[in-house]
């Protein structure tokens, strides 16, 4: 091996690794808006454009690497999620919720303990990630190409560290002298409700991506490309202990085994596999159509987390579908039309809705299925739809130097209003992104890059699914500049 491509393959690594140690909240449900800073440029449109974009497009067409030349190309951005949430004021501030006939002594099984969060608005920590990407093309005989792709993607990040936080409840615990719940530090009341639990609450999930693509020409009007897209997932969770009497373990013991599963387990990872294809076909001179498809990825469990997610520790990465026209309009200026859509139901941990634990045995609803419960396999998740994005990019070539380009996406966050409890944890509320960004050719026949994106405040509220009287809002806004350079 060349030293520069020694130096190159270190790099590579590096930066792998780099990638799996940020994290953050993505922006379309726990999605990237685009991958590859010319893309994002575009709010993440260009699957049907031939335009010469880098060998990262590969991974939003797989048949768009016969569109670039060899080289590498190294991206790095700074992502900044502001997740927030509000609760209104509660009439029960952690009493029973009366299912009819409510007596703690006489008749406990009508008397549910309301789960009731202190009034306010609360803001997440950890504001900034950095989030890399790498991608090299090989051109081969003939028309063929093979493009590798490595790129970090943060997902669910919250980190509800404020001191302000509060939650009060008879899960929390009962006063021994008056027998009043307790009230707990953390949103999840944490801080009583074990002894590892400091009141701090939230989740982490990485996700490291390597895809590995082959793209060939039938044709000059028609190409394709697929390979294997290979993840790894790391995922941590704390402070939700609050939960352990809703989980398969705990319910199945009788209540006596507390979850150790469920929560403050540190980092767990898993790995998988999937694939992705994708097509391109130019229909005209100036119109193209792009259509590209990457499958579900099967993921190995979180087994220390197995407390918590569905089917003891299940989760999967979603299956996604693109489609893009190009549009030439003029000699200068190219628009790209695309359409994406996340399907999010197929995963059990992300679209099971809270409502399934009710027929959770330690719930007072009569319940007899401990699959219900957490960790069971059917049992609750966060509630999120299939969610379907629609992207508007425009390319403008100003001169031989400098391209300029724009974009807006917009789409229907995929959280439900009855979700929003759990929700604290993943609010993915982002519908709207407009962006722009820049590239200009270097003397050295390189490429420098950067784009910009901006996230206006989406928020969604509902009801408190364990007090009635309460609602909760979940809010956010994002911002993130990328960088990029080909070599």
């Amino acid at each position: 091996m060349s030293s520069k491509g020694s130096k190159v393959t270190t790099a590579l690594v590096a930066t792998g690794l780099f990638a799996f140690s940020s994290a953050a909240m993505a922006t379309n449900g726990y999605f990237t808006h685009g991958v590859g800073t010319a893309s994002k440029g575009m709010a993440g449109t260009g699957v049907g454009s031939n335009a010469d974009m880098g060998a990262i497009m590969s991974s939003s067409n797989p048949a768009l690497g016969v569109f670039t030349g060899d080289g590498w190309e190294v991206g790095l951005s700074l992502f900044s999620p502001r997740r927030s949430y509000e609760a209104s004021a509660s009439q029960l501030n952690g009493n029973f919720i009366d299912l009819g006939g409510c007596d703690p002594i006489t008749n406990p099984g009508a008397c549910l303990p309301s789960f009731s969060i202190s009034e306010g608005k609360i803001d997440s920590s950890s504001e900034y990630f950095p989030i890399p990407y790498v991608a090299k093309n090989w051109s081969l005989e003939g028309d063929a190409n093979v493009t590798a792709v490595f790129y970090g993607r943060g997902g669910m990040n919250t980190d509800w560290d404020s001191p302000s936080a509060a939650a009060t409840s008879y899960f929390c615990g009962a006063d021994p002298l008056t027998g009043a719940p307790l009230t707990g530090t953390g949103p999840y009341c944490a801080e009583l409700t074990s002894a590892r639990g400091d009141g701090t609450a939230g989740v982490n999930l990485m996700q490291a991506f390597l895809a590995v693509n082959y793209s060939n020409k039938v044709n000059d009007k028609f190409a394709w490309g697929a390979g294997p897209v290979f993840a790894v997932q790391m995922f941590e969770a704390k402070g939700i202990q609050t939960f352990a009497p809703i989980a398969k373990s705990f319910a199945e013991s009788g209540g006596t085994a507390f979850p150790t599963r469920l929560t403050n387990n540190d980092g767990d990872t898993s790995a998988g596999w999937g694939f992705g294809a994708g097509l391109w076909w130019g229909i005209t001179d100036k119109v193209s159509l792009g259509l590209a498809y990457q499958s579900k990825m099967s993921m190995g469990k979180f087994d220390d987390y197995a407390d918590l997610y569905v089917g003891g520790g299940e989760f999967d990465i979603p299956s996604s579908i693109k489609a893009g026209l190009s549009f030439v309009a003029t000699d200068t200026l190219r628009i790209n039309v695309d359409i994406e859509q996340i399907a999010y139901g197929d995963v059990d941990s992300i679209a099971n809705p809270m409502a399934n634990m009710v027929t959770c045995p330690t719930l007072p609803f009569g319940g007899m299925d401990f699959e219900s419960c957490l960790g069971g396999a059917n049992g609750p998740g966060f509630g999120w739809e299939d969610m379907t994005v629609y992207k508007l990019g425009l390319e403008w070539m100003q001169n031989e130097k400098n391209t300029w380009r724009f974009g807006f996406s917009t789409g229907d966050q995929p959280i439900q209003s009855a979700d929003v409890l759990f929700n604290l944890l993943a609010p993915g509320v982002m519908e709207q992104h407009i962006t722009f960004g820049l590239t200009r050719q270097t003397d050295n026949g390189g490429a420098l890059s950067f784009s910009f994106m901006y996230a206006p405040e989406n928020s969604v509220t509902g009801p408190n699914m364990f007090d009635p009287t309460q609602t909760i809002e979940l809010s956010m806004d994002q911002l993130e500049f990328e960088v990029a350079y080909r070599f």
